[in-house]
């Protein structure tokens, strides 16, 4: 092994240094905060499960980015967290069982056997909120304002919401009469927006009302506007996709009341954690990102397997890109001490008052060189601050 070897850190992994380590742990003590004031209690989830319960109604997309290890006490395999949204879920099954409608936060580093994107990392300090118990469209309302909050407090600007629903998607595949082999064909040409080879695919089946709506479907995305031409695209679909259509204007219009500055933005094809979600799917984007802020969505039911089934909804964002949003972190000048003041009572008394009103306050050793700008110095019988106008200067 090289030296270089020996310090070398795996792709996609990366070490957060002074003082940005300091910025993103104070964003997340306000956001921890934020959710706090909303009623969500925060929770904290172990790194490592028996991968039963870990991946247990999580879809086969988070198994892949799961690492397995064997536990040695047991011989039972177990992996690493890599989302904490399904730990949460069997938390509310399993762990607390509270009757009605019940709200979670929580702050965790997860670790991905790869990134979800180019400029994505495998070890994102996960934050969000997730609520269970309701299934109505005031808890999405919350979920998504609790989100845009979040974000708009982080420094977020120009901020776009992405609203979608795959339920559309599920109520029109369900009428229509494809093969399965057909089925995962739409599905991976929408989901990677390939749309001039739909009439190619969907062709024999033309004749079929369901799939005239599916090929009508990956048209229907732009800005609130696209919800009146989606009433028209799919006049006559099942009930289903006309109460997500509504669900969906509803949504558009409590958020532009309440977030003016936020723009809004509907595809109605999209299939993003389609396996995974059940009704309204969103993102966030802002213009200096390549990537989504923060995702989140509907997903019903994924207690089931615990033995609870429950509605749920939620967020999560990586708190490493949020603080990156925000303007350099520049600490507090600091307060240099002699190490010798902690055996005087009163320099005790007056370093830690200094601290208690959010001063640093940081002791030179023996031998260590005075520096700073700040200092307490023994004057007059007693300790005093003062400002070396030299250290300022340089």
């Amino acid at each position: 092994m090289s030296l270089a070897d020996s310090w070398l850190l795996p792709d996609g992994m990366g070490e957060v240094l002074p003082p940005q380590a300091r910025q993103i742990e104070n964003l997340r003590r306000q956001l921890l905060d934020v959710f706090h004031s909303w009623g969500y209690d925060l929770v904290l989830p172990p790194k490592v499960e028996f991968l039963e319960s870990l991946l247990t109604g999580a879809g086969h997309d988070l198994d892949l980015q799961t690492f397995k290890v064997m536990d040695q006490l047991t011989g039972r395999m177990m992996g690493v967290s890599a989302d904490v949204t399904p730990q949460v879920a069997r938390m509310d099954a399993h762990s607390m069982r509270q009757q009605g409608v019940t709200r979670f936060c929580y702050s965790s580093e997860v670790l991905r056997t790869h990134a979800d994107n180019l400029l994505g990392s495998r070890s994102p300090i996960q934050i969000g909120a997730e609520m269970f118990g309701h299934a109505g469209l005031q808890s999405d309302l919350e979920i998504l304002s609790l989100m845009t909050d979040s974000l708009l407090l982080a420094g977020a600007e120009q901020l776009c919401l992405d609203l979608g629903h795959v339920g559309i998607y599920r109520a029109l595949l369900s009428a229509a009469s494809l093969p399965s082999e057909t089925q995962a064909e739409l599905f991976d040409l929408l989901q990677h927006k390939r749309l001039d080879e739909l009439p190619a695919l969907l062709a024999p089946w033309q004749d079929q009302p369901a799939v005239a709506w599916l090929q009508g479907l990956s048209q229907l995305n732009g800005g609130p506007e696209v919800l009146a031409r989606a009433r028209q695209v799919l006049s006559g679909a099942p009930e289903s996709v006309i109460t997500a259509i509504d669900e969906l204007e509803a949504l558009v219009q409590a958020l532009s009341a309440a977030y003016p500055q936020v723009q809004l933005y509907l595809d109605l094809s999209e299939l993003r954690g389609f396996h995974y979600h059940t009704g309204l799917v969103f993102a966030a984007y802002v213009p200096q990102l390549g990537q989504a802020l923060a995702k989140g969505g509907r997903y019903d039911d994924i207690g089931r397997a615990f033995g609870r089934a429950r509605p749920a909804t939620g967020f999560s964002t990586d708190l490493k890109i949020l603080a990156s949003l925000q303007a350099e972190c520049h600490l507090a000048t600091p307060i240099y001490a002699p190490a010798s003041i902690l055996t005087d009572a009163a320099g005790r008394a007056q370093v830690s008052q200094l601290r208690r009103q959010g001063e640093r306050v940081i002791l030179t050793l023996p031998d260590e060189a005075e520096h700073g700008a700040r200092r307490l110095v023994w004057q007059e019988g007693q300790w005093m601050l003062q400002t070396f106008e030299s250290e300022v200067q340089a």
